[in-house]
Formats: structure tokens, C-alpha cells, sequence
């Protein structure tokens, strides 16, 4: 049975993704533990996380080369598969600090049927299969 509202700060990636809806992250079988976690599964070669520049926090307009190739073609493909922005996270975050957008997201991708998380990926909730609309 997944998990039921696993949001925190802890599972907001340097690029803006909320792990908590990544369907690596809600999976039961080799599951990812984010991509703040040392046993994360998905993109371990991620130049993302691994840019110097980020050094565990926030891709950030402070950085004179962002949104970076890989973050700009991460966000194009998200936005257009998925329906979601990383680079809208990032500026919310940014906005309103990580402790308001981790709530937002809670409100946002939480089933309204029962309680579960909605995958990203599948556009409906990990634990009882609703479909998001």
C-alpha cells in the first residue's frame, strides 16, 4: 500500500521537482528516496544535483547561467508531458519559502477521494488509482 502525504522539505530536489509525486518515489518495488537521499534510484548522474553551483540548495537566479540547458530542457518536458513547472517551483519556493510551497503542494497533490498521493507521472493517486483530471 503507498504511502499516504509523505510531502516535506526534505524531498524538494535542487531542480525544483517534488519527489513526493515522482513515481519512483511512490513505487514499492526499488524505491527512490529523492534526490536529496544517498540512496536515490532515478537520474544518479543528475548534472543538476551535481552542479557546484547548487551544493544542496535551490537552482537559483543568482546563478548567471540559470535556468541552465538541462534545467530549461527539464522544465519544457514536464510542463509539456506532465502539466508542471520546475521552474514555477522554484520561483513559489523562492516566493513564498519552502515551508509554504511543501503545504501548497500537499493541498495540491493530495487525492480528494482518499487521502493518497497523486503520481505525476500517471496523473492519478498511488494509493486508491483515481485519475487526476
Amino acid at each position: 500500500m503507498a504511502m499516504k502525504n509523505p510531502f516535506k522539505t526534505t524531498l524538494i530536489a535542487p531542480c525544483g521537482m517534488n519527489c513526493a509525486i515522482c513515481m519512483a518515489f511512490l513505487r514499492e518495488k526499488n524505491r527512490c528516496g529523492g534526490c536529496r537521499n544517498p540512496d536515490r534510484k532515478c537520474h544518479i548522474n543528475c548534472t543538476i544535483s551535481a552542479c557546484e553551483k547548487v551544493r544542496g540548495k535551490f537552482c537559483s537566479p543568482s546563478c548567471g547561467e540559470y535556468p541552465c540547458k538541462q534545467l530549461s530542457h527539464l522544465d519544457k518536458r514536464y510542463r509539456n508531458k506532465y502539466g508542471m513547472s520546475m521552474l514555477e517551483n522554484l520561483e513559489a519556493i523562492r516566493k513564498n519559502g519552502i515551508r509554504e510551497f511543501v503545504k501548497t503542494e500537499r493541498e495540491r497533490w493530495t487525492c480528494t477521494t482518499c487521502g493518497g498521493t497523486i503520481d505525476v507521472h500517471h496523473r492519478r493517486c498511488s494509493a486508491c488509482g483515481k485519475e487526476r483530471k
